[in-house]
Formats: structure tokens, C-alpha cells, sequence
């Protein structure tokens, strides 16, 4: 059996090339390895060994950290889009929306975790850019709606006050600030914080 030989290889490398799905199966692995030690210590070495590839894979398809990185936010925001839009789609109710935010945040840390932090990424990257604006609009639905009860224009300040309430409650949750009772439901809770601001 010689390196070259498809049998030699990791399985986790055969069945990448085999599905054509090696980029999606490096992209998880950096959210797992995000997920346990946080983004900063990230390596694309460290990617290739989880992924069970060369070490050149991950900078054949990121280039860099930074590449990697971004494609991380760009899957999270994709991801976030996805969510909220199929909760605008079930109901018109605002809270359910930012529970829809929050419950994605508590459930997809790697991607939250890079997702707001330009720096580690290649900000101006067109997928970004458009990945990051397709979840905006979704979230512009939410300051629709509560301009329109307040009765005001300011669909600006509707959009930043509702994005400031649910990415506050969804950070502070992760970061274990908010020392919720360890029964405590996070939806739960955080219908509740939406619902008696959004009264």
C-alpha cells in the first residue's frame, strides 16, 4: 500500500475527496477547534490534522487563517439568514425572532465567535460583504415591525436596538455572565427579555 494509494489514507481525508467535500469537512473542523479554544488559536496545521489532510489542504482551499476565518463568517451568516428567515416565515412576532438570533448563537459558538470580529477576517471579501448583508435584511424585518408600532421612521435605531438587545443577551449568555440557573430554559429566558421590551 504506497501514500498514494486511496486506502492509505486517513478516513477522514478518503471520504472528503470521495464526496467532493473536503472544504466543508476543514470548515467544521475549525468550528469544533473554535469551539474549544477560541479563534485566536486556530492553526491550519492544527485543521489539517483534525481534518486528517496534507498539511498544504487547508491553504489550498483558504489561503491563510484570515481565508479560513472567513469562511467560517461567511457560513455563520448564511447559517443566521437561514434561521431568521424561517422564523419570519412562521409568525410575524419580533420575540420569536430574537429568540431565533440567540438560539443560534448559543448553538453555533464557532461561528459566533468570529463572525463579529472583522479583524480576524478578510472584511471586504464579496461573500462576506453579501453573506453579511443578506442576515441584516433579515434582521431589518424585526425594526419594521417595531417602527411601525411606535409609529416612527427610525428604522436605523429600531434595527440597532434590536440587534443590540439579542446579540448583548446571546454574548453575555456564552461568555456565562448572565449565571442562569442551570434548569433555566435560554429560549425561555430570552423570549421573556424581548417580550417586555418589545411591549
Amino acid at each position: 500500500m504506497t501514500a498514494h494509494d486511496p486506502a492509505s489514507r486517513p478516513a477522514a481525508d478518503r471520504q472528503g475527496y470521495h464526496h467532493g467535500d473536503l472544504r466543508r469537512a476543514l470548515l467544521a473542523a475549525a468550528v469544533e477547534a473554535i469551539e474549544e479554544s477560541g479563534a485566536a488559536a486556530v492553526s491550519l496545521r492544527d485543521l489539517a490534522r483534525r481534518a486528517g489532510v496534507s498539511h498544504a489542504a487547508p491553504a489550498h482551499h483558504f489561503g491563510d487563517k484570515a481565508g479560513l476565518l472567513t469562511a467560517v463568517a461567511v457560513e455563520g451568516f448564511e447559517l443566521l439568514a437561514d434561521a431568521l428567515n424561517a422564523t419570519w416565515e412562521r409568525t410575524d412576532d419580533v420575540a420569536e425572532v430574537g429568540v431565533a438570533y440567540v438560539r443560534f448563537g448559543l448553538t453555533h459558538r464557532g461561528h459566533f465567535e468570529v463572525m463579529f470580529q472583522p479583524s480576524l477576517c478578510h472584511d471586504d471579501a464579496a461573500d462576506l460583504v453579501a453573506a453579511r448583508a443578506r442576515a441584516a435584511e433579515s434582521l431589518y424585518g424585526g425594526a419594521d415591525v417595531l417602527t411601525a408600532r411606535a409609529g416612527n421612521e427610525d428604522r436605523q435605531i429600531a434595527a440597532w436596538a434590536a440587534w443590540s438587545l439579542v446579540h448583548g443577551f446571546t454574548t453575555l449568555q456564552l461568555g456565562g455572565a448572565l449565571a442562569l440557573p442551570p434548569d433555566a430554559d435560554p429560549d425561555g429566558v430570552a423570549r421573556q427579555v424581548v417580550t417586555f421590551l418589545a411591549k
